[in-house]
């Protein structure tokens, strides 16, 4: 199989096909609501992957699920498409499925999608939560510090301690980065609280979705489907767009350059893309640009599915080789300019007025223009829609759950990984540091307490050196004052009484008188001996 066929006239004339060699040079599909595209969409990814090119397409509206079954002859619409495969002269026209797997960022109806904050970058995250070109030099602040420091970035707590972080360092990080105020953290804080409410925590964790899940196929060779429901993530039209923007960066980043192959490795369905485009900032435009313009040499084709073709900037619509374009209202100047900037954006053909035709279109009818082996797009036709083989509408919760549960990824993916990151590492280090300040705190008490009971000691040493002194001194005193008494005593016990003086007379003068009788014989004595 080179090429899929699209659609035709009435009777099987002119038929269009999309070569699968120049599938790579992406596509648009356009319309007002209710004109077709969902059906479109459905054949194109049916052909892509009976070609064996696996595809991903994010299905708003519940629709693009039925493609997991065959269409049933039973089917209310049954009688629409086969009298279309009739007309179309689709002789091997027959319902039948496509293998698929279902994913959704919530988890809930199909195997969880998750990225880490790292992958996303400060770019994508900037347009996710929505922040201006101040809060976003702050946020690219905070992922080369991360970086720098070895501190892994992997969900929406990672980046909050990581934030709490730069606010308790931003005078540090001012002088060296540019300035990192503390209101401009707390704005950043706030809209990551909102993307938290809007799902984002579900988004962001490990395990990380290996691409090369998109890029299987089938027991039987034809592509795997990747079906992404999105009709809850629509609720979050900026997380939607971001996410889908994120994935197409993914793929440009991590497979390698094939350069033209004979068929696409993957085709990529952005629906509602007019979100992608909303309010985006210069930068982020110019990152569009550059993915959808350099994708293709990694061999992904990009279709894109909105309401008006003027939503898709000029720069981005350029590359858009494949084109099939649905009726349009010309109720407004809006829809006016719509109308003929898709006219003459098409390869002219005399036998189309594409400027009438586009608002004369009906269901199931569009204006194609497909590139051609060449290279160069085919002359504009207006051409019947090909009836899809799948079913079109819902599956029901059950015929989801078996699906789910019986493809080849399994529980690869259900279970949370929470290792250590940014905010473990920023929680230990915080305990760390509070650890340490307690304990020099607790030293410094301590040493406080000790130069205080130092102090305390010395005093009693003093009060009780001088209690000593004092006791001394007392002593001394008392001693002194006790020898005095008893050199008093002493001197009073010495003092002779009246008795004694009067005895001591009295014994002097009879000594005296003995004495002098004594002397007085003595010397008579003395005196005869010599005399005689």
């Amino acid at each position: 199989m080179s090429s899929l066929f699209i659609g035709a006239r009435s009777g099987g004339a002119s038929p269009q096909n999309l070569e699968l060699k120049r599938a790579n040079r992406h596509g648009l599909i356009a319309g007002a609501t209710g004109t077709g595209k969902t059906v479109t969409l459905q054949g194109l990814v049916e052909g892509f992957s009976a070609a064996g090119v696996p595809t991903f397409v994010a299905d708003v509206k519940g629709d693009l699920a039925g493609l997991a079954m065959a269409g049933s002859p039973t089917a209310r619409i049954h009688d629409i498409f086969a009298a279309r495969a009739a007309e179309l002269a689709m002789a091997d026209w027959q319902y039948r499925d496509c293998p698929v797997q279902f994913w959704d960022l919530f988890g809930a109806a199909g195997h969880p999608i998750r990225t880490t904050v790292s992958e996303m970058g400060p770019l994508l995250l900037a347009r996710l939560m929505n922040l201006n070109d101040v809060q976003e030099g702050v946020m690219t602040i905070a992922f080369h510090v991360a970086d720098k420091e070895g501190l892994l970035l992997l969900d929406l707590d990672d980046l909050q301690a990581m934030l709490v972080a730069c606010g308790e360092r931003a005078e540090e990080l001012t002088l060296e980065y540019g300035n990192v105020a503390k209101p401009t953290i707390g704005a950043i804080q706030r809209s990551l609280l909102q993307l938290r409410s809007q799902g984002g925590d579900h988004f962001f964790g490990e395990p990380a979705l290996d691409l090369e899940d998109f890029l299987k196929l089938g027991e039987d060779g034809r592509g795997i489907v990747n079906i992404l429901a999105a009709d809850k993530l629509m609720a979050s039209p900026r997380l939607y767009a971001t996410f889908l923007l994120w994935l197409l960066s993914e793929l440009f980043e991590l497979l390698p350059e094939v350069g033209d192959q004979d068929k696409p490795k993957l085709c990529f369905f952005f629906d509602e893309a007019h979100l992608l485009f909303d309010d985006a900032p210069p930068a982020l435009l110019e990152k569009v640009e550059q993915v959808v313009r350099l994708i293709r040499s990694k061999g992904v084709g990009v279709y894109f599915i909105t309401q008006n073709p003027i939503d898709i900037p000029d720069k981005v619509a350029g590359q858009l080789g494949n084109r099939v374009q649905h009726a349009l209202r010309a109720f407004t100047p809006r829809d006016q300019a719509a109308v003929k900037s898709a006219a003459e954006t098409f390869r002219p053909n005399p036998e189309v007025d594409v400027a009438s035709a586009i608002t004369e279109l009906k269901v199931g009818e569009a204006l194609v223009s497909l590139l051609l082996p060449d290279g160069s797009p085919s002359p504009v036709e207006r051409v019947l829609i090909r009836p899809p083989a799948t079913r079109v509408g819902p599956l029901t919760a059950e015929e989801r759950a078996i699906f789910v549960s019986t493809d080849a990824i399994g529980t690869k993916y259900d279970a949370r990984v929470d290792r250590d990151s940014a905010e473990e590492i920023l929680k230990a280090k915080a305990g760390e540091a509070a650890a340490a300040a307690d304990a020099a705190r607790a030293e410094k008490e301590e040493a406080k307490a000790a130069a205080l009971q130092a102090k305390e000691d010395a005093r009693l040493a003093r009060e009780q050196a001088r209690a000593h002194a004092l006791a001394q001194r007392e002593a001394d005193r008392q001693a002194r004052e006790a020898e005095r008494e008893a050199a008093r005593a002493a001197r009073e016990a010495a003092r002779p009484t009246m008795f004694d003086k009067a005895v001591q007379s009295a014994t002097r003068s009879a000594a005296s008188s003995v004495g002098r009788q004594l002397g007085n014989r003595l010397l008579r004595g003395i005196l005869g001996s010599l005399l005689k």
